[in-house]
């Protein structure tokens, strides 16, 4: 995973949800209800980054799977290995 395209995408996300909650600070009445101000900036912030960030979400995802399959391919035993491992095994069993 490029550490650019998560850094872009987790900045862009967060200024979706504060310039609207600023915007909405600005206004009398939601300094006295700061909560509904938040819930209305978290729902603004989605709406936004769904319909403005679907590019750097498919990036940052398609960076973590290839990150996750590296790993996997790195981890992943291969057959011949335990094939090789149990008629190994089975052999130094019949020797004993």
């Amino acid at each position: 995973m490029k550490s650019r395209s998560a850094l872009v995408y987790t900045v862009l996300r967060l200024l979706a949800f504060l310039v609207p909650f600023g915007l909405l600070m600005l206004l009398p009445i939601m300094r006295e209800y700061y909560w509904l101000a938040a819930i209305f900036a978290a729902l603004i912030g989605l709406s936004l980054s769904m319909i403005f960030l679907r590019r750097p979400l498919d990036e940052m995802t398609t960076g973590l799977a290839e990150r996750r399959d590296r790993v996997r391919a790195e981890r992943a035993v291969k057959d011949e290995d335990v094939e090789d491992a149990a008629t190994g095994s089975s052999e130094s069993r019949s020797a004993d």
